[in-house]
């Protein structure tokens, strides 16, 4: 198992650079401003009966929104969590915790990510990296991953471009298919397959739903790059520059999610990367979206310390907006 104290460290890094830093994509966009909803100037309904309500692993949200996944594994950690759930059970929306590869380490860092006890109705996913199962992580740790938040699904999540460009990175993501198939086989709850803002194509998306992936979430490029993310953690030019190579690298959040529903039709999708308004999840659902996942956003109020009440200041007018 890894040494859970440079996996803290590591998580603190990417809180500290993530909000103080420019680490948006370069040259690539999600694509939600090349897509325009018309306008009907006699819309012929009551506002009042717009429904956003919808339901996502058996669970009523009021809008079909995620707080996508973000953080955990460092002791500071358990504030900007609890305070992203309190907000998400406000508002009737899902939420993923980040990586729980620290807490399957050392479980004195589970309470970091245990966010069940504020957030008893909502749709909570548990998260662990798909590479990891080439790491000596199988089955036992997934599950354990799962009951430690009593998730109602578990993220495996993707980051081959992240985990290359990483100091620390883990980059054998071969023979991965099978592992993942012994996983969703054996898991008492469905397998979520996320990428992390490079996206999933149509074509991987496939071959993960043939293994047993029951929901993918796109997470396309266009937000937030974690190739970025790295470069700023990067100690030498070289290194720095190699990670910054990347920062225009992947595949746009909206195409993604065309791409993942003309070979899947029916299968639950999220979309995520990018995702900064109630109009761009909008133009996610009319795409062929289930969901719309955003993260970024929330994560400066949610070390306010107001907590869950900054939180819902920021989310609560994209909700509004997005139906």
């Amino acid at each position: 198992m890894p040494d859970s104290s440079n996996i803290e460290g590591r998580k603190l890094d990417h809180i500290r650079v993530v909000l103080g830093e420019d680490v948006n994509a370069k040259g690539i966009a999600p694509g939600f401003a090349a897509y325009h909803l018309p306008h009907t100037a006699l819309p012929d309904i009551d506002l009042a009966d717009v429904d956003t309500t919808t339901t996502f692993l058996g669970k009523s949200l009021r809008v079909p929104i995620l707080i996508s996944s973000m953080t955990g594994g460092a002791q500071s950690t358990e504030r900007i969590n609890r305070a992203l759930a309190e907000a998400a059970e406000h508002l009737g929306m899902a939420m993923g915790v980040g990586s729980q590869r620290a807490a399957v380490a050392d479980p004195q860092l589970a309470n970091t990510y245990q966010v069940r006890r504020v957030a008893p109705r909502i749709p909570l996913l548990a998260n662990l990296g798909a590479v990891q199962l080439n790491y000596g992580f199988g089955v036992e740790q997934c599950k354990r991953a799962v009951d430690m938040i009593e998730a109602d699904a578990l993220i495996l999540h993707f980051n081959p471009l992240q985990e290359a460009v990483q100091p620390e990175g883990n980059v054998n993501f071969k023979g991965l298919l099978s592992r993942i198939e012994e996983v969703c086989r054996a898991l008492p709850v469905p397998v979520i397959a996320k990428e992390v803002g490079n996206g999933i194509s149509g074509a991987d998306a496939l071959r993960l739903y043939e293994v047993g992936v029951q929901v993918i979430d796109v997470a396309g490029a266009g937000g937030t790059s974690w190739s970025e993310v790295e470069r700023f953690r990067h100690k030498t030019d070289h290194g720095a520059r190699v990670a910054g190579a990347f920062a225009g690298w992947g595949i746009p959040t909206t195409e993604a999610i065309r791409q993942v529903r003309q070979v899947l039709p029916t299968i639950p999708l999220i979309a995520s990367g990018g995702v900064r308004s109630g109009v761009d999840i909008a133009k996610a659902i009319v795409l062929g979206a289930t969901l719309a996942g955003t993260a970024r956003p929330a994560l400066a109020p949610a070390i306010d310390e107001r907590g869950s009440a900054a939180v819902v200041e920021v989310l609560q007018p994209i909700s509004m907006s997005c139906g």
